[in-house]
């Protein structure tokens, strides 16, 4: 009965409240059908209030608020993080050890956070009625101290957020119902930091339009990104990378078949581009007392010339390159290249500066290599040894001639031989002792043949230098004022100072950042025929390894290769794609009288044949450079006399062979019967002809008649 009244409680509605018979009838029909009965629960359950539906909604219900609520605290959890970070910061700014550009960079950090939080919060809004009290606070804030307008005001975003956020954005650190609180203390911490004002307050400007801010906008205008480095280019179509002969060489090639390019050379040096070989040479001999500060010098042929390739007016501005009409040539000084990113196309600087280009030069040459013994010796020693490269070398080394009473050179090759001589002249006039040890039997013993050494070294003796023959040295020490070398022999010399000149070692620096290959054998980066390293980077001079068509892989450090290298990979940059096949030469000069030109592979090593004459007065270094008009040869040759020039039809006289003077001749070093390297002794402006030799290949039953092309037997 119980049941059946609950039943009909829930019925009644159904039934009219007039009709008794209706109400008896419908208690019947629940009664005998429990079927019935079941339905109307059934739809209860589906429809009325209290049934199963209801208990789902309140399901959905708390899953909802459960989530709003984690929502809620992670969102809080991490606001608080990045008020307490932005707090941190700007306590650090404030401190007096750091510099502006800290102040800037902390700043600049902050500003970032905010945002990102800003552009993040319209995610959760949470009307307030405490939004207008908070507007008015900022606003009177910002009239009366301007910091804390700075650092208030800069995450508003009036203009742009609905009002309902505009709560969330002025405590967007830190979400509290109150909000005076924090900001009055940010604007105590950064008070002391104006800089950071003027590191906000653009931000500000650029989505708030209040007046105030509006104020403070002209004070940031001179910091700049770039207010750091004002003098380095962000771009450059052309980079070349090192100031030397090569890198002029490439220049001038790129402006010859781009009138409009626009270059930038990079250089460790604080010089101009310049050239090397009259720190050995011409500069010792001039009678000009201010050449050391001038580098002006006289050449053989008495004419006066630079160092310097052009004067500071042929360049470019760094900070004007990119705004001149026509391009132009522009050389960043003092600056080195520490890491090279070839993905991107840019350099990095060692002040931190960085530089995208286009194409790229490594023009980096190589670094004067030392003795292990002294770089073991100690402070002492290091700092009167001179490793002789640049400019500074020898002007250093041109004092110290004139301070010290005894310099010992060591090495015997091109270098060596060269200050030995020039400091030689100076024995007489300044009462100067110049010692030169080497462990070959001679001088430039790995080049020239014995016969030709052992001469050479007697016109070095000749020119007061005391010469010191297989000398291997043991180690250097510093006693009593003096620095001691001890030979392996047992032999102590004392000297004064040292000058190292035992060969050069290739500047790869740039090979582990570029990813460019170094050669094994050789050393230096491995270019192709077009002295490409990669797609849109070159190399040249002596940080180059490449492949010789006729010689096969290869590395040189002179002069001549270093214009011609640089020539050619400078026309490649601008589309040119031509190999390298030119045939480099070199020289030296012991003084004005004695020189000699080689091309080739000349290894002493190897089979020689020479072919000797008397010697005439015009056959001298001095008199090549009075022909030619200039004291750099390689500058003076022509392929055109290789082609015009025939052999002398005179009677060939016996070839000299160990003869105590050799005026002049010709020097044939062989490889499988082939010519591969020509020494020209005393003969200047034939280097044509010897390249043409090389180049043809070809096997030669006497090489007396090859001789006659180079006419050795001229009066």
């Amino acid at each position: 009965m119980f049941k059946c009244k609950t039943v009909w409680n829930k019925l009644a509605p159904l039934v009219r409240a007039s009709s008794t018979l209706c109400l008896q009838n419908a208690k019947k029909s629940v009664l005998r059908h429990g079927r019935k009965l079941e339905m109307v629960q059934k739809a209860q359950m589906s429809s009325g209030p209290a049934g199963g539906g209801g208990e789902n909604t309140l399901y959905y219900v708390l899953v909802g608020a459960t989530c709003l609520g984690g929502g809620v605290y992670a969102y809080r959890t991490v606001s608080g993080d990045k008020e307490r970070y932005n707090e941190r910061m700007i306590q650090i700014a404030s401190r007096p050890k750091h510099g502006p550009l800290a102040a800037e960079a902390v700043a600049e950090v902050v500003t970032q956070s905010k945002e990102e939080s800003v552009a993040e919060e319209p995610t959760l809004t949470q009307p307030s009625v405490e939004e207008p009290p908070v507007t008015e606070a900022v606003v009177e804030s910002t009239e009366t101290e301007p910091v804390v307008e700075e650092t208030v005001t800069e995450p508003i975003v009036e203009a742009s957020i609905p009002e309902p956020t505009v709560e969330t954005l002025e405590t967007e650190p830190v979400v509290e119902a109150s909000v005076t609180e924090p900001v009055a203390e940010v604007a105590s911490e950064t008070e002391p930091t104006p800089v950071i004002m003027a590191e906000h307050v653009p931000e500000a400007s650029s989505v708030s339009e209040s007046a105030a801010v509006s104020e403070a906008t002209p004070a940031a205008e001179p910091v700049e990104p770039t207010a750091a480095h004002p003098d380095v280019p962000e771009h450059t179509p052309y980079l070349l990378i090192g100031g030397g002969t090569a890198s002029f060489a490439a220049a001038r090639s790129i402006r010859a078949r781009d009138p409009g390019a626009r270059v930038l050379i990079i250089t460790e040096e604080s010089d101009l581009p310049y050239m090397r070989p009259p720190l050995s040479k011409e500069l010792w001999f001039s009678d000009d007392p201010k050449a050391t500060e001038t580098l002006r010098f006289k050449q053989w042929n008495g004419k006066e010339r630079s160092i310097y390739f052009q004067p500071p007016s042929f360049y470019v501005s760094p900070t004007d390159l990119p705004k001149v009409e026509n391009g132009g040539v522009a050389v960043l000084t003092g600056r080195k290249v520490v890491h090279m990113d070839v993905r991107g196309n840019k350099v990095k600087l060692s002040d931190g500066a960085e530089i995208s280009y286009e194409k790229c030069l490594i023009a980096t040459g190589g670094v004067p290599r030392n003795l292990q013994v002294i770089d073991r010796a100690g402070e002492e020693v290091t700092k009167r040894t001179t490793l002789f490269r640049k400019i500074e070398d020898f002007r250093s080394l041109e004092k110290i001639s004139r301070e010290v009473k005894s310099i010992t050179i060591i090495g015997g090759g091109f270098l060596g031989s060269e200050l030995a001589c020039a400091l030689g002249r100076r024995t007489t006039d300044l009462g100067l002792e110049v010692i030169q040890m080497f462990p070959e039997k001679g001088n430039m013993g790995k080049v020239l043949p014995e016969y030709l050494s052992n001469w050479t070294t007697e016109k070095v003796r000749r020119e007061g230098v005391n010469v010191i023959t297989d000398a291997l040295v043991k180690n250097v020490s510093y006693k009593n004022d003096k620095l001691e070398i001890k030979l392996k022999d047992g032999r102590l010399i004392k000297t004064d100072h040292i000058v190292a000149a035992v060969g050069l070692e290739p500047n790869v620096e740039l090979a582990k950042s570029a990813g460019l290959e170094v050669d094994s054998d050789f050393g230096g980066y491995r270019v192709n025929a077009e002295l490409q390293a990669r797609s849109n980077i070159w190399v040249v001079r002596d940080a180059a390894c490449f492949y010789d068509i006729k010689l096969g892989r290869r590395r040189v450090e002179h002069h001549d290769h270093a214009v011609v290298s640089g020539r050619l990979a400078g026309e490649n940059m601008t589309g040119v794609s031509k190999p390298y096949w030119h045939q480099s030469m070199f020289w030296s000069d012991l003084g004005p009288d004695v020189g000699y030109e080689a091309i080739g592979i000349v290894d002493s090593s190897l089979p020689t044949v020479g072919v000797f004459a008397k010697a005439t007065a015009k056959d001298t270094p001095k008199a090549a450079t009075e022909q030619s008009g200039t004291g750099i040869r390689s500058e003076s040759e022509t392929e055109a006399v290789a082609g015009t020039l025939k052999a002398e039809t005179k009677a060939t006289p016996p070839p000299i062979q160990q003869k105590e003077d050799y005026g002049k001749g010709v020097i044939f070093y062989l490889r499988d019967q082939v010519v591969v390297g020509i020494v020209l002794w005393n003969v200047f402006n034939r280097m044509p002809i010897a390249r043409k030799i090389i180049k043809d290949g070809d096997q030669h039953a006497d090489l007396n008649e090859v001789a006659k092309l180079f006419n050795i037997h001229e009066d």
